[in-house]
């Protein structure tokens, strides 16, 4: 829980300095109508950053979000992780040293100086006076602005509606930045042009006040000092990293995972971690922060060893339904030997993060309908390609509509073996006999779950069940009838077939008999 609300201070904290972004990007963005306007829209930007509140809220959040991201960082067991996240890291912890100066120079300069730092002598320093610094302050708030839009799309992703407006916050991602560095470079412009009128630049350095000499050396070590207590603290907690690993190193523990590949850690590590020290492709949507479900795993020996769940971690698992034996490897930490199997597949999408807990397999009561299209060979020997695909693709979509619409899930479309009634009726002048179904129904327990390799990987159901509703779907044609149903389906679903002949069928490797009804007109089974 403590972890928990670290992340939830270190996130108030971004809030507050993105806020404070937006802002200063708008402010410079004015630049475009003219530079009066940035000194107008600057004035607004002191009033609420500069006022007591506003001040302990900016340097409370940079020294919160600062400090808590050392201690995350050292809070790491390995520094193996996905290229989103590692960008995200080293632009925090470079953002200090680049924006060092320009913090010293504007606030601090004002506090010790009374300077005042308004845009036309910040803008002259940057273009005339010193043009590669302008650069370098180009480059620190780009960096800024890119550590903090990684971060806000890693907190939103996970929300059903953020896909929604994803494109829309792009947009605003790049046009904001984009606007303010025209803005940026169209003031700069309005200043050189006015710093050559005579007299110009020597009457706004009387109005503002900038550091002499001996300021200028007082404010040189200020900003020394920071970046050597900066520094000092980022070595601190390398230093205690390595320190922790040698200790660590003393005990160790082996991790077992498919295939009978095995991991040996120090105690201390994740699952998570381990897999991303040996190099084992692992899912992890929120980068192993707890946040998502996507990296749980099934623990198949050395359950009883591992320390228990987090209230949170529970809360996560709880919500996917997941079966007692799994827990989430970026929680897990084990002290003992353990084996465990990666539930998800690696490249499974944020979309996908709360989904059920369907790849170990779970055993339910459910109806299995298999449908065929009788005749469509000979009907497809005198069509176009095509028409063929058209017809069928028609089909295709009537199907699959109509059982969503009643509430299934379309698994799998092979060859013509779905129905088609309302879609083809647009193209039934091309048919020289109307298409003919076959479908068998059957309810009953079967494993479902998601099955298959790589991208080929999907919902599906196995078992008794299945089996038994294909054969009704065969014995369609014997019967020369549309539907074969068995009679546990018509007894859940509460569908009086008694007026229909009733059969006791045999299926292949399956012992006694299924009883069923066997329907040639689906009309009548409506009205009864």
């Amino acid at each position: 829980m403590a972890a928990m609300q670290i992340r939830r201070l270190r996130l108030g904290a971004a809030f507050v300095l993105l806020t404070y972004l937006i802002l200063h990007f708008s402010n410079h963005a004015l630049g475009l109508y003219s530079l009066d306007a940035m000194e107008a829209g600057r004035r607004w930007f002191l009033l609420i950053w500069r006022s007591p509140l506003g001040t302990l809220a900016l340097y409370g959040a940079i020294v919160v979000h600062g400090g808590l991201g050392l201690w995350l960082f050292y809070q790491r067991r390995t520094l193996r992780m996905p290229g989103w996240e590692a960008a995200q890291y080293a632009l925090g912890l470079v953002l200090p040293a680049l924006l060092a100066s320009h913090v010293v120079g504007t606030r601090v300069a004002w506090w010790h100086t009374g300077s005042d730092d308004r845009y036309a002598r910040l803008l002259l320093f940057f273009w005339v006076q010193a043009p590669e610094r302008g650069a370098w302050q180009a480059v620190a708030l780009a960096a800024a602005w890119t550590h903090a839009c990684i971060g806000v799309h890693y907190w939103l992703r996970f929300r059903p509606w953020y896909p929604r407006v994803a494109g829309a916050l792009f947009t605003v991602a790049l046009l904001l930045p984009t606007l303010a560095l025209a803005g940026f470079v169209a003031g700069g412009r309005e200043v050189t042009v006015l710093a050559r009128s005579p007299g110009w630049t020597e009457a706004l350095m009387r109005a503002t006040h900038p550091p002499g000499a001996t300021e200028a050396a007082a404010l040189g070590r200020i900003r020394s000092g920071f970046l050597d207590a900066y520094l000092g603290a980022l070595g601190a907690v390398l230093a205690a990293r390595g320190v922790r690993t040698l200790w660590q190193r003393r005990r160790s523990i082996r991790i077992l995972y498919p295939a009978g590949r095995v991991v040996t850690v120090p105690v201390g590590f994740s699952v998570l971690e381990a897999s991303r020290v040996a190099g084992i492709p692992h899912a992890s949507v929120c980068g192993g922060r707890g946040r998502c479900s996507t990296c749980r795993v099934r623990v198949v020996r050395g359950l009883a060893d591992l320390p228990p769940a987090s209230e949170a971690e529970q809360r996560l698992l709880a919500r996917v339904g997941a079966a007692p034996d799994v827990r989430l490897a970026c929680q897990a930490r084990p002290v003992r030997d353990v084996a465990v199997v990666p539930l998800l597949a690696p490249s499974i999408a944020a979309a996908d993060a709360f989904g059920s807990d369907v790849r170990q397999g779970r055993e339910q009561e459910i109806a299995v309908l298999f449908a065929d299209l009788r005749g469509f060979t000979r009907v497809a020997e005198h069509k176009l390609p095509y028409d063929v695909v058209f017809i069928l693709n028609r089909y295709f979509e009537a199907v699959g509509g109509a059982i969503q619409r009643a509430g299934g899930i379309p698994n799998q479309f092979t060859g013509d073996g779905v129905m088609a009634l309302f879609g083809i009726e647009t193209r039934a002048e091309e048919l020289q006999v109307p298409l003919q179904i076959g479908i068998g129904i059957h309810a009953g327990p079967a494993i479902v779950g998601r099955m298959g390799y790589g991208e080929g990987v999907y919902l599906t159901a196995v078992g008794d069940t299945v089996h038994v509703a294909s054969r009704l779907e065969q014995l369609t044609k014997e019967y020369r009838c549309l539907l074969v149903l068995s009679e546990q389906v018509a007894s859940r679903a509460a569908i009086d077939v008694s007026a229909f002949p009733r059969h006791e069928v045999t299926v292949r490797n399956r012992g006694g008999l299924v009883a069923v009804r066997v329907i040639d007109d689906l009309g009548r089974l409506e009205s009864a």
